[in-house]
Protein backbone atom coordinates (compact mmCIF):
# COMPACT_ATOMS: atom_id res chain seq x y z
CA UNK A 1 0.00 0.00 0.00
CA UNK A 2 1.29 3.41 -1.04
CA UNK A 3 0.27 7.25 -0.47
CA UNK A 4 1.78 9.89 -2.90
CA UNK A 5 1.66 13.35 -3.00
CA UNK A 6 0.69 15.25 -6.24
CA UNK A 7 4.35 15.91 -7.42
CA UNK A 8 4.29 12.13 -7.44
CA UNK A 9 6.85 11.58 -4.80
CA UNK A 10 5.79 8.73 -2.67
CA UNK A 11 5.30 9.32 1.15
CA UNK A 12 4.48 6.61 2.84
CA UNK A 13 4.62 2.63 2.16
CA UNK A 14 3.50 -0.43 3.30
CA UNK A 15 5.68 -3.33 2.07
CA UNK A 16 6.07 -6.84 3.59
CA UNK A 17 3.29 -8.62 3.17
CA UNK A 18 3.91 -12.19 1.92
CA UNK A 19 0.49 -13.52 0.78
CA UNK A 20 -2.34 -11.56 -0.75
CA UNK A 21 -4.79 -9.26 0.61
CA UNK A 22 -7.60 -7.01 0.45
CA UNK A 23 -6.28 -2.99 0.01
CA UNK A 24 -8.61 -2.56 3.21
CA UNK A 25 -6.59 -5.30 5.53
CA UNK A 26 -3.44 -3.66 4.70
CA UNK A 27 -5.05 -0.24 5.19
CA UNK A 28 -5.96 -1.52 9.08
CA UNK A 29 -2.78 -2.89 9.59
CA UNK A 30 -0.76 0.02 8.75
CA UNK A 31 -3.27 2.70 10.38
CA UNK A 32 -3.96 0.82 13.95
CA UNK A 33 -0.51 0.75 14.78
CA UNK A 34 1.69 3.76 15.66
CA UNK A 35 5.02 1.61 15.33
CA UNK A 36 4.03 2.16 11.91
CA UNK A 37 4.15 5.85 11.72
CA UNK A 38 1.27 6.65 9.21
CA UNK A 39 1.05 9.67 8.46
CA UNK A 40 -2.81 10.43 9.33
CA UNK A 41 -4.42 13.43 7.51
CA UNK A 42 -4.38 16.65 9.68
CA UNK A 43 -8.39 18.01 10.76
CA UNK A 44 -9.97 19.03 7.82
CA UNK A 45 -7.78 17.36 5.25
CA UNK A 46 -8.18 13.77 3.62
CA UNK A 47 -7.03 11.61 1.76
CA UNK A 48 -8.67 10.52 -2.05
CA UNK A 49 -9.09 6.74 -2.20
CA UNK A 50 -10.27 3.92 -4.20
CA UNK A 51 -13.73 2.00 -3.75
CA UNK A 52 -11.24 -0.81 -1.49
CA UNK A 53 -11.23 1.67 1.21
CA UNK A 54 -13.77 2.06 4.24
CA UNK A 55 -15.38 5.76 3.63
CA UNK A 56 -13.94 7.05 7.05
CA UNK A 57 -12.99 10.86 8.40
CA UNK A 58 -10.05 11.65 6.86
CA UNK A 59 -10.39 9.69 3.35
CA UNK A 60 -12.57 10.47 0.62
CA UNK A 61 -13.43 7.45 -1.26
CA UNK A 62 -15.91 7.71 -4.97
CA UNK A 63 -19.45 6.47 -5.08
CA UNK A 64 -19.42 3.16 -5.34
CA UNK A 65 -22.72 2.39 -7.33
CA UNK A 66 -21.60 4.20 -10.70
CA UNK A 67 -18.80 4.37 -13.65
CA UNK A 68 -15.28 5.82 -12.15
CA UNK A 69 -12.29 5.24 -13.73
CA UNK A 70 -11.51 8.05 -16.70
CA UNK A 71 -11.42 5.58 -19.39
CA UNK A 72 -14.99 4.51 -19.10
CA UNK A 73 -15.92 7.97 -19.39
CA UNK A 74 -13.99 8.86 -22.33
CA UNK A 75 -15.94 5.32 -23.88
CA UNK A 76 -19.38 7.30 -23.55
CA UNK A 77 -17.96 10.83 -24.95
CA UNK A 78 -16.72 11.76 -21.85
CA UNK A 79 -19.80 12.78 -20.43
CA UNK A 80 -20.77 12.21 -17.48
CA UNK A 81 -24.10 12.55 -16.24
CA UNK A 82 -25.56 13.15 -12.82
CA UNK A 83 -24.36 14.21 -9.70
CA UNK A 84 -22.23 10.83 -8.69
CA UNK A 85 -20.69 9.89 -12.38
CA UNK A 86 -19.83 14.18 -12.29
CA UNK A 87 -18.20 13.76 -8.76
CA UNK A 88 -16.39 10.11 -9.56
CA UNK A 89 -14.88 11.85 -13.09
CA UNK A 90 -13.27 14.92 -11.15
CA UNK A 91 -11.81 12.30 -8.14
CA UNK A 92 -10.46 9.89 -10.07
CA UNK A 93 -8.94 12.98 -12.38
CA UNK A 94 -7.47 13.69 -9.13
CA UNK A 95 -6.57 10.31 -7.85
CA UNK A 96 -4.78 9.44 -11.23
CA UNK A 97 -1.64 10.91 -9.46
CA UNK A 98 -0.91 7.51 -7.98
CA UNK A 99 -1.57 5.66 -11.05
CA UNK A 100 1.04 7.69 -12.75
CA UNK A 101 3.39 7.33 -9.79
CA UNK A 102 3.29 3.43 -9.89
CA UNK A 103 3.71 3.66 -13.75
CA UNK A 104 6.81 5.73 -13.88
CA UNK A 105 8.11 3.36 -10.93
CA UNK A 106 7.61 0.08 -12.79
CA UNK A 107 8.57 1.33 -15.90
CA UNK A 108 12.10 2.46 -14.60
CA UNK A 109 12.53 0.02 -12.38
CA UNK A 110 12.95 -3.18 -14.40
CA UNK A 111 13.46 -5.49 -11.48
CA UNK A 112 9.89 -4.78 -10.24
CA UNK A 113 8.46 -6.52 -13.24
CA UNK A 114 9.86 -9.42 -12.68
CA UNK A 115 11.27 -9.88 -9.52
CA UNK A 116 14.15 -12.15 -9.47
CA UNK A 117 13.67 -15.27 -6.63
CA UNK A 118 15.83 -13.45 -4.12
CA UNK A 119 14.55 -13.76 -0.23
CA UNK A 120 11.71 -12.32 1.06
CA UNK A 121 12.85 -9.20 2.99
CA UNK A 122 15.44 -8.40 0.09
CA UNK A 123 12.77 -8.19 -2.20
CA UNK A 124 10.92 -5.70 0.44
CA UNK A 125 13.93 -3.72 0.36
CA UNK A 126 14.61 -3.29 -3.11
CA UNK A 127 10.26 -2.59 -3.15
CA UNK A 128 11.72 0.70 -0.47
CA UNK A 129 15.17 1.76 -2.11
CA UNK A 130 13.19 2.23 -6.02
CA UNK A 131 10.33 4.17 -4.46
CA UNK A 132 12.99 6.39 -2.45
CA UNK A 133 15.31 6.64 -5.77
CA UNK A 134 12.25 7.92 -7.78
CA UNK A 135 11.30 10.38 -4.89
CA UNK A 136 14.86 11.17 -5.08
CA UNK A 137 14.61 11.78 -9.31
CA UNK A 138 11.54 13.75 -9.12
CA UNK A 139 12.56 16.50 -6.39
CA UNK A 140 15.87 17.29 -7.71
CA UNK A 141 15.08 18.64 -11.29
CA UNK A 142 18.28 18.74 -12.23
CA UNK A 143 18.41 15.67 -12.76
CA UNK A 144 16.18 15.32 -16.18
CA UNK A 145 14.13 12.49 -16.82
CA UNK A 146 12.23 11.35 -19.34
CA UNK A 147 9.73 9.07 -17.73
CA UNK A 148 8.27 11.77 -15.61
CA UNK A 149 8.35 14.23 -18.37
CA UNK A 150 6.43 11.81 -20.38
CA UNK A 151 3.66 12.01 -18.07
CA UNK A 152 4.10 15.92 -17.30
CA UNK A 153 3.35 16.59 -20.86
CA UNK A 154 0.14 15.15 -20.72
CA UNK A 155 -1.37 14.43 -17.18
CA UNK A 156 -4.39 11.79 -18.43
CA UNK A 157 -1.15 9.51 -20.27
CA UNK A 158 -0.18 6.62 -17.14
CA UNK A 159 2.61 4.60 -17.82
CA UNK A 160 0.76 1.25 -19.59
CA UNK A 161 3.74 -0.78 -16.53
CA UNK A 162 0.91 0.60 -14.41
CA UNK A 163 -1.43 -1.99 -15.32
CA UNK A 164 1.36 -4.96 -17.18
CA UNK A 165 2.80 -5.83 -13.84
CA UNK A 166 2.14 -6.78 -10.27
CA UNK A 167 4.62 -6.67 -7.77
CA UNK A 168 3.50 -9.70 -5.98
CA UNK A 169 0.37 -11.43 -6.92
CA UNK A 170 -2.98 -10.07 -7.08
CA UNK A 171 -5.54 -10.60 -4.71
CA UNK A 172 -7.52 -13.72 -5.80
CA UNK A 173 -10.74 -13.32 -7.82
CA UNK A 174 -13.15 -14.26 -5.66
CA UNK A 175 -12.30 -11.86 -3.09
CA UNK A 176 -14.80 -9.28 -3.57
CA UNK A 177 -14.15 -5.93 -1.75
CA UNK A 178 -16.87 -6.44 0.37
CA UNK A 179 -15.43 -9.39 2.23
CA UNK A 180 -12.76 -7.45 4.41
CA UNK A 181 -14.38 -3.51 4.38
CA UNK A 182 -16.00 -2.08 6.97
CA UNK A 183 -17.11 1.75 7.17
CA UNK A 184 -15.41 3.36 9.67
CA UNK A 185 -15.60 6.01 12.05
CA UNK A 186 -16.97 9.59 10.46
CA UNK A 187 -18.53 7.50 7.55
CA UNK A 188 -21.60 9.93 7.89
CA UNK A 189 -19.80 12.95 7.69
CA UNK A 190 -17.55 12.24 5.25
CA UNK A 191 -20.49 10.59 3.08
CA UNK A 192 -22.25 14.58 3.46
CA UNK A 193 -18.93 15.68 2.29
CA UNK A 194 -18.75 13.70 -0.23
CA UNK A 195 -22.53 15.01 -1.35
CA UNK A 196 -21.87 18.76 -0.66
CA UNK A 197 -18.83 18.75 -3.19
CA UNK A 198 -20.69 16.46 -5.67
CA UNK A 199 -23.55 19.23 -5.66
CA UNK A 200 -21.48 22.49 -5.50
CA UNK A 201 -19.66 20.79 -8.81
CA UNK A 202 -22.93 20.22 -10.43
CA UNK A 203 -23.81 23.74 -9.51
CA UNK A 204 -20.81 25.51 -11.07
Amino acid sequence: MAICDFNMCFTFVMVGWEVSAHDSRVFKFATRRRTHYFPYPPPDKYYLVDVGYPLQRGYLKPYADTKYHIPDFERSSGVARGRKEVFNKRHSSLRGVIERSFGVWKKKWVILRDMPTYPFPKQVKIVVATMALHNYIRRHHSCSDEDFASVDENLHHIPQEAFEFHVGRPIPQDESEHSYMHEGEGTREMTTLRDQIADEIVRS
